[in-house]
């Protein structure tokens, strides 16, 4: 993909991260070309009426966490075969060369750190993390995978991966479900959940602690494939703008945050990141 953006815009965003000091907010648009689609992009989760697994519904619903696991052990399939793209490998050689300090992702897919970046705080967590829910023990996916795939030999087959969401599950039939075997924690017998933030459940303090501190010693904040609809992340464009911390945003469609944004530029990520990136060396 080539990128079909005026040179003026693309040397303005470049100006202002040529300064340095450049904190990444990014969101599930930087990894739509991963193959991974986005929430509200024209063939994102909530266009095919997606309803996101609630926190209280997994917890207290011994049925509905059935229905994720079900779907998620399908979906994680994609997630673990998705490859960093050009915008992930964009930002990591941003951080090389010295302009980005830390990145916040509100994905759950890694693809930052398999794309070469470090000091990625993962606000929403990780897929390829798996914690009890009773004794806290960690414990990774790949191992949960296994066991899954022991105790369900013959479910499931190959993914359609349009159908994958970012948080990890597919979209699949009622039906479909039945026979379904959810395991439990091999240390206590517990409830066990992907290590990541489900909607109705909070970001744990300490980390939300992180990301203010990260954005208070921003020079910009690079807003990267994020509608900011949800304040989890729209909250550090607003401390950003209130500490007159210059916020640029590249998003394919419109954000919450657009009305405070230096620089706006409507364009793919992949593309749009690369030039960047070689416009700064």
């Amino acid at each position: 993909m080539t990128l079909a953006l005026p040179e003026s815009d693309l040397a303005e965003l470049t100006a202002l991260v040529r300064r340095g000091g450049v904190v990444v907010l990014s969101g599930a648009g930087i990894s739509t070309e991963s193959g991974i689609p986005d929430y509200r992009g024209p063939s994102g989760a909530y266009s095919r009426n997606h309803t996101p697994m609630t926190y209280q519904a997994f917890t207290r619903d011994q049925t509905a966490r059935r229905r994720y696991w079900a779907r998620s052990f399908l979906g994680w399939r994609t997630i673990s075969r998705a490859a960093p793209n050009d915008g992930h490998r964009a930002v990591a050689r941003l951080q090389r060369n010295g302009l980005v300090d830390s990145i916040i992702t509100q994905n759950v897919d890694g693809l930052h750190q398999a794309g070469g970046a470090d000091d990625v705080i993962e606000l929403h967590g990780s897929l390829d993390r798996v914690i009890c829910l009773d004794c806290g023990d960690l414990s990774g996916r790949l191992e949960l995978d296994d066991r899954l795939r022991g105790a369900n030999p013959h479910f499931g087959g190959e993914t359609d991966p349009e159908t994958v969401n970012p948080d990890g599950d597919v979209d699949l039939a009622e039906e479909l479900l039945d026979g379904f075997a959810v395991v439990d924690c091999v240390n206590c017998g517990g409830v066990l959940k992907p290590d990541v933030v489900f909607f109705g459940e909070n970001v744990p303090k300490d980390r939300v602690v992180d990301c203010h501190a990260t954005v208070d010693r921003a020079g910009l904040l690079l807003v990267l494939g994020s509608s900011l609809t949800v304040y989890s992340g729209r909250r550090f464009v607003m401390q950003a703008t209130k500490a007159r911390i210059p916020v640029a945003i590249v998003n394919q469609g419109p954000t919450r945050g657009d009305e405070c944004a230096a620089v706006r530029l409507d364009s793919p990520l992949g593309p749009t990141l690369a030039a960047l990136a070689a416009a700064t060396t």
